[in-house]
């Protein structure tokens, strides 16, 4: 896959908006050195595409050469495909021409991006780029960074009040192998849904990741070996348990999860991960679909 290359060919910059109807696109996704770079919109339509004679040039193999048109209409910001490969998406719902609202989601091929309008869409800016250094543009759970940190202050904290801290990691089985037969946007799909199902089972003082790739990582504050065993059994029989669909295509999708537990002991991030990492690759080498896990002070445990 090529890297995604974004540039701006005849938009140009403008003053801080401060009126009503000054708008903005922001790539969220995919990572790279245009991650966060903002797109002003001072003329009344726009052309994006991966031809260089668009407006906003996304220079990305799953976007047509004119992708899409936003514009000014009289009843305010729209957007309209214009006959893509690849189709143009409003917060994943495809759209042939559908209204802008402010904060709304456009997703063109591989590349996606946020709108926003209106008397605050610099503080909006400022707002979007800080949420990019904890949230994960694609699935819209927390990213790695935060992940790390986060890991370190309950490991600290459930150390300090001897407690117990779980930790899940888990990715998704054959991850390649849907890129390959589906193609990249399925396996973009996957990842969103997958995190979609498990966030309705995270509580909020606990923590949903993704890692890197197609692996994710789940923290559970003052939980024992025995419920973080339960948990990842539920989060696979959740992916598990009804067929993913996407562009007509369906298929099964299955992960696999390593735990480990730590009981009221201090340990250096880097070292619980890689307990839980051993724990997920036993659970690959064993077929794949299944929970394996351990806790500091016992043997090992597996479901399935």
């Amino acid at each position: 896959m090529s890297e995604l290359k974004t540039r701006i060919t005849k938009v140009q910059v403008i003053k801080p908006a401060t009126e009503d109807g000054e708008a903005c696109l922001v790539l969220i996704y995919p990572p790279g050195q245009d991650m966060g770079k903002r797109f002003p919109l001072p003329r009344d339509e726009v052309v994006l595409g991966r031809g260089a004679d668009c407006d906003i040039q996304v220079d990305y193999d799953s976007v047509s050469r004119r992708h899409a048109r936003v514009y000014r209409g009289s009843e305010g910001w729209m957007v309209e495909d214009l006959g893509s490969t690849n189709g143009s998406y409003v917060n994943d719902i495809p759209v042939s021409r559908s209204p802008l609202q402010d904060a709304n989601f456009l997703k063109i091929g591989a590349a996606i991006f946020k709108f926003l309008s209106g008397a605050g869409v610099e503080a909006s800016y400022y707002e979007e780029i800080y949420r990019m250094t904890i949230i994960d543009g694609l699935t819209g759970v927390h990213n790695k960074r935060y992940f790390l940190e986060f890991l370190e202050r309950e490991i600290a904290r459930c150390a300090r009040h001897q407690r117990p801290l779980s930790l899940l990691m888990f990715d998704i089985d054959h991850f390649k192998r849907i890129n390959d037969s589906h193609g990249h946007l399925t396996g973009d799909y996957v990842l969103k849904e997958m995190s979609r199902r498990l966030r309705e089972r995270i509580r909020k003082e606990e923590l949903l990741a993704r890692y890197g790739g197609e692996e994710f990582a789940a923290v559970l504050p003052e939980t024992d070996h025995v419920g973080a065993m339960t948990f990842a059994e539920q989060i696979r029989q959740l992916v598990s348990g009804e067929a993913f669909e996407y562009e007509g295509d369906r298929f099964q999708v299955t992960i696999s999860v390593g735990v480990y537990t730590l009981y009221g002991q201090n340990s250096d991030p880097a070292d619980f991960i890689k307990h839980a990492d051993e724990h997920l690759y036993r659970a690959k080498r064993a077929g794949r679909n299944r929970v394996v896990g351990m806790d500091n002070a016992s043997s090992l445990h597996s479901t399935r």
